[in-house]
């Protein structure tokens, strides 16, 4: 994991035991292998069929543009509750609560 993530193997154990903070790009890195790994990219639900949201916001998003509903979680920039989300850790705070990210975790195993 220790390489994969370009960190120490010191650093991994840090996470894993609490001393230490997961940074925003390591967090985002695992998520993603997470999703290579377990077919979690393959559509399950769409962002915007789950929040229903409107046509002009929709427009609007970038998991709209790509085409990328079932990773927005992955996608910075995504309107989620009507406020384009550029900070991750200000997205993943939403994202962790949402049914779209909770379907992907649950498809991993």
């Amino acid at each position: 994991m220790a390489e994969i993530l370009g960190v120490s193997l010191k650093t991994v154990q840090s996470f894993e035991q609490g001393w230490r903070k997961v940074p925003s790009y390591v967090e985002r890195q695992v998520l993603f292998l997470l999703a290579m790994k377990y077919g979690g990219l393959k559509p399950l639900s769409r962002c915007w069929d789950q929040k229903n949201c409107p046509p002009k916001r929709r427009e609007d998003c970038p998991a709209w543009e790509f085409n990328s509903g079932h990773i927005c979680w992955f996608i910075t920039g995504t309107i989620c509750c009507g406020n384009a989300l550029r900070n991750w850790n200000q997205k993943m705070t939403l994202c962790r609560k949402c049914k779209v990210f909770t379907s992907f975790l649950s498809s991993c195993g």
